[in-house]
């Protein structure tokens, strides 16, 4: 499937905090924490969980959470399909929406039990 800038734009103006509890909510059904939920966030963007928070309660859009975050130099490694998107594949003039998936990613990655090592991603030497 391919992005398109109205498609961009949608997930811009989504509000982070309405999305954040589906996450939650998704790994605590497969028996995952909120400190899991974070600490994947945290290495992929660099915000610590009282940042989340902040980022909640100002009910911040996806595009305003993506311009302040401080994306992991490793993020390159994510790679696969989520949500019918072959992260890879999307287009550079997308950014917004290939972190976004990127990050969906690797919660998935979580839910499905793989390991917190595995997830966030090291570069083989």
């Amino acid at each position: 499937m391919n992005v398109t800038p109205e498609k961009n734009e949608k997930l811009a103006n989504m509000v982070f905090a309405s999305i954040y509890p589906l996450y939650l909510n998704r790994l605590e059904k497969n028996g995952k924490t909120k400190e899991e939920l974070n600490q994947v966030i945290e290495w992929f963007t660099g915000f610590d969980q009282k940042a989340i928070q902040t980022l909640i309660d100002q009910k911040v859009t996806f595009g305003t959470f993506f311009k302040k975050a401080k994306i992991h130099p490793n993020a390159h490694l994510i790679k696969g399909v989520v949500c019918g998107y072959r992260i890879e594949e999307i287009a550079e003039e997308f950014e917004l929406y290939k972190q976004c998936r990127q990050m969906e990613k690797l919660i998935d990655e979580l839910a499905r039990g793989r390991k917190m090592e595995k997830i966030l991603r090291v570069e083989k030497k």
